[in-house]
């Protein structure tokens, strides 16, 4: 029987780390490029932001998916991150982070005891790990695993439970009010379990075009946070902290006086579908630093002329629409078209006629970064520009297909 070739991921990494100080059109295409420059930029002004109206800042590493990158937002004064998925958790603590909040519900025992055994492996580094909860049979799911780690181990380790409520997202989360006292309640019966405050994520608001209808989600989602606050701190229960926030609301949680976290992820790298939000004077303007180099393959003339890149939908997802051809200016002159998986089909925009010609390098902008990010084991990252930069780094995405 023939046996997998094993030599293709170890050839590619030492292409990949030959590239290191060469310049930019040295990159092979397709790749994902991480310009170093705007995305520092991106970090600086959302601490900024977060510093401006003392609130704590807690990425979402579910974009970026690395570990490096993670730690380099928390030299930056973030205080942790967060991720979806346990697994995802798994490889920020491999990579050295160890202040971690999985804003998300995890049900399933054999999860659930990684979780737990995650909560000891941070420990000694000071570190801790948070979890959402949305029902009380979730509840109890996570306190017997806690309990049982706690008897297998001889640790007494405890872990940070936020109660997730329904903001207007609905997708997971209880309904504000009454149902979330009632799990607030609940949390107290268990030693390992300490209650620390709610999750209130609008994931809808992210992508509403107007300010002004962001802030009318958003308003909502205050009012409906500060009822359940009040209700949950009645019963004797204080609720220390109320998380939340993207990229694309997030100037708004951080006015707010009652979200004290916020949970922005996107605006690090910046995606062709935060970028078609028309801008909240308040909110800092973040720059797009995410990337798909690209070269054209094939041109083709005729009434409706086109040419071919190679970079398909293996190169960037598609959930929030095809890619944008970065055009170094206000407005581009290319248009990208669904080519499938290896190809994509480059057509002028209405009132051009110029097309590039064969071998010709692009810069695409992902719609949307997660999984686009995703898609790829490594990030090229460049510094002093895509037209005139060098290779400084290469990032490795450590929770690419962290799906468990």
């Amino acid at each position: 029987m023939k046996m997998p070739d094993k030599t293709l991921p170890r050839l590619a990494n030492n292409y990949l780390q030959t590239l290191i100080g060469q310049p930019v059109h040295a990159i092979d295409t397709p790749a994902l490029v991480l310009d170093l420059d705007a995305m520092e930029r991106n970090l600086a002004s959302m601490a900024a932001l977060a510093s401006q109206h003392r609130i704590k800042l807690r990425p979402h590493a579910k974009m970026h998916k690395s570990a490096a990158l993670a730690k380099l937002q928390i030299a930056a004064g973030a205080v942790g991150v967060c991720v979806q998925k346990t697994s995802e958790a798994e490889a920020m603590v491999a990579g050295g982070v160890h202040d971690i909040f999985i804003s998300n519900e995890v049900i399933a025992p054999l999860k659930l005891a990684r979780v737990a055994a995650l909560t000891r492996r941070v420990a000694p580094h000071g570190g801790k790990i948070a979890i959402c909860v949305d029902s009380m049979e979730g509840i109890n799911r996570l306190a017997i695993c806690m309990n049982e780690a706690r008897l297998a181990s001889g640790v007494a380790t405890s872990i940070d439970v936020f109660i997730e409520i329904n903001v207007g997202q609905n997708r997971c989360g209880v309904a504000p009010g009454d149902a979330a006292v009632a799990l607030a309640l609940e949390i107290r019966k268990h030693p390992a379990l300490n209650f620390a405050g709610l999750q209130a994520y609008h994931g809808k608001a992210q992508h509403m075009r107007s300010p002004a209808e962001r802030r009318l989600a958003i308003s909502a989602a205050i009012a409906a946070v500060s009822q359940t606050r009040d209700l949950i701190q009645a019963q004797g229960i204080k609720v220390a902290l109320i998380t939340g926030a993207g990229t694309g609301s997030a100037v708004l949680e951080a006015a707010s006086g009652v979200y004290g976290e916020l949970q922005a992820g996107s605006y690090l790298f910046m995606d062709a579908d935060y970028a078609a939000n028309h801008p909240d004077p308040a909110q800092p303007r973040f720059e797009h630093a995410l990337f798909v180099k690209t070269q054209v393959i094939s041109c083709h003339a005729g009434e409706a002329p086109y040419v071919v890149c190679d970079a398909g939908h293996k190169c960037h997802a598609i959930d929030s629409g095809l890619p944008k051809v970065h055009a170094f200016s206000e407005r581009s002159t290319l248009e990208y078209a669904n080519g499938g998986d290896e190809h994509g089909l480059l057509r002028p925009t209405a009132g051009n006629s110029r097309l590039p010609g064969l071998g010709s390098l692009l810069w695409l902008i992902p719609g949307h970064c997660d999984p686009t990010v995703n898609l790829h084991d490594e990030m090229i990252g460049v510094r002093g520009g895509l037209l005139k930069g060098v290779v400084e780094r290469i990032i490795t995405v450590d929770a690419r297909g962290a799906l468990t």
